[in-house]
């Protein structure tokens, strides 16, 4: 079975079903989040299988502490920038806060919103409430493929209180694995898994048939998930465990603005070649 079809550019166009397909023949799945087209364009000809549109621009693009504040119209308005910018990866746009969790037609509106405006080619929802569970199944239902979201979940930080682990219990460790068959039961084609203990991922990867994405997870799971920000070492004061850095983008983009300060004081730039 083919992972994927041929777009114009002879590039692997990832789907859902690539997503699944992967899990079978046991190909881990990469994953960045992107919030612009510059980015999504990187990551597109870096072979990214699937990039997420986080909510977590609102802590990366916005400075804020949490991502609850983050609308709607924001991350559509990212999410199409990102679409313009890819081509093969799927794109995943994230539901803010209070888009899916009232009632299941709610979400389903604005999942369908979001589709529609932004030409992405799934949405993520946290959690496994009743209502998420019947908004996951209502959407898969009218054609919305959606991506979950267990363990740590951002959106309820003031629920949690902190951003420490999840699932190190034993009754919360069975509660998440439960609440991930409940997931793929109502439909869903995959499911991060974040901040969770490594073998809690493994025995959630082995019993599920849809793809497991870690973050934080350990390395069983069937593909792995950064913030892009925090993999090229833009972010300086976010440093957990999970985070490998392969670049400190912080200290090159800082020497670089500072040489060019430099030559524009000491008029060394622009020098004669570089003008009209």
């Amino acid at each position: 079975m083919s992972l994927a079809i041929q777009d114009d550019k002879n590039k692997k166009k990832i789907t859902t079903l690539s997503i699944k397909e992967m899990k079978r023949i046991g190909r881990k799945i990469v994953c960045l989040t992107a919030y612009d087209a510059m980015m999504g364009r990187v990551f597109s000809e870096a072979d990214v299988d699937l990039i997420l549109v986080g909510d977590s621009l609102g802590n990366v693009f916005q400075g804020l502490e949490t991502t609850l504040s983050v609308t709607l119209k924001q991350i559509i308005y990212h999410t199409k920038a990102v679409v313009r910018g890819s081509d093969h990866p799927l794109i995943v746009a994230d539901m803010p806060f209070m888009t899916y969790q009232v009632t299941a037609n709610e979400a389903l509106t604005n999942a369908g919103q979001i589709m529609k405006e932004t030409g992405c080619s799934a949405v993520k929802v946290e959690g496994s409430s009743p209502v998420v569970i019947e908004a996951i199944r209502k959407m898969t239902e009218t054609g919305i493929p959606v991506l979950g979201h267990l363990g740590l979940t951002p959106q309820s930080i003031n629920q949690f209180g902190s951003y420490r682990a999840r699932g190190t219990n034993q009754d919360e460790a069975e509660r998440i694995f439960h609440d991930a068959h409940l997931l793929q039961e109502a439909g869903a084609f995959a499911v991060v898994l974040e901040k969770i203990p490594a073998e809690l991922g493994k025995r959630i990867s082995e019993s599920l048939s849809i793809s497991t994405i870690g973050i934080g997870a350990g390395p069983y799971c069937d593909g792995q998930i950064l913030v892009w920000t925090d993999m090229l070492g833009l972010t300086t004061d976010f440093n957990p465990r999970f985070v490998r850095h392969y670049l400190n983008l912080n200290e090159l983009i800082l020497n670089a603005v500072k040489s060019y300060g430099d030559d524009v004081r000491s008029n060394n730039f622009p020098n004669k070649s570089e003008s009209y």
